[in-house]
């Protein structure tokens, strides 16, 4: 990919987005926030949810890109063992979701209560920083596009990019929830979502591990 101080490509920068829109909608922890958020508080509640999840993500994928450069020229052995954990936690993420040890059906059978209100941000942003997985996820990510001399305004578009996709794909699960005939389509067919996703994460954590070896 880039790791020798190229230039990211059109081509890398769109495999980069297309893996951040695959770990924003694979099913977990922050999709269940995000539909608890949405059907106990309301839309307004999962637009805030959705927004600050998106600002936390974001950081999380600055701190990271930044990091792994600094690895590239610093400790290569470090970074590719970075990049081999990267790739088995999300084999792992793959066979939870197979599993269906996700959350979402359960998520999906919360009840509206329009008394709860005010929590949406607070709860969308401490899901992402909150939650060091998400650094794994993007040190798998960005492991394969970041280079050794990457300027600022790389990483922080690379950075922008994740924000973006993950608030865009959380605004728009809670524009669809709004649709009584979706959520009932969501709570019967939650598991089929989570073997779905669990299959592209896993054949993600393959390529990944091709690119490593």
């Amino acid at each position: 990919m880039s790791h020798g101080g190229d230039v990211m490509t059109l081509t890398a920068w769109f495999s980069l987005a297309s893996i951040c829109i695959l770990g924003a909608m694979s099913p977990g922890p922050s999709l269940a926030v995000v539909l608890k958020n949405t059907l106990a508080g309301g839309r307004a509640e999962g637009v805030k949810t959705a927004v600050a999840h998106g600002l936390g993500v974001g950081l999380y994928a600055f701190a990271t890109a930044a990091g792994l450069a600094v690895l590239i020229t610093g400790s290569p052995a470090l970074f590719q063992g970075v990049q081999w954990l990267g790739a088995f936690f999300l084999a792992y993420l793959g066979v939870k979701a197979l599993l269906g040890n996700t959350g979402i059906a359960e998520a999906a059978k919360t009840e509206v209560d329009f008394g709860h209100k005010g929590h949406g941000f607070r709860v969308g942003f401490l899901a992402a920083f909150l939650n060091p997985k998400l650094a794994l996820f993007f040190a798998a990510l960005f492991s394969q596009f970041v280079s050794a001399d990457a300027q600022l305004p790389e990483k922080m578009l690379m950075a922008l990019i994740a924000a973006l996709i993950d608030a865009g794909w959380y605004l728009l699960v809670v524009l669809v929830l709004s649709q009584s005939q979706v959520l009932g389509a969501l709570r019967h067919r939650a598991n089929v979502l989570d073997k779905t996703f669990g299959v592209l994460l896993i054949l993600l954590a393959v390529r990944l591990f091709a690119t490593v070896s």
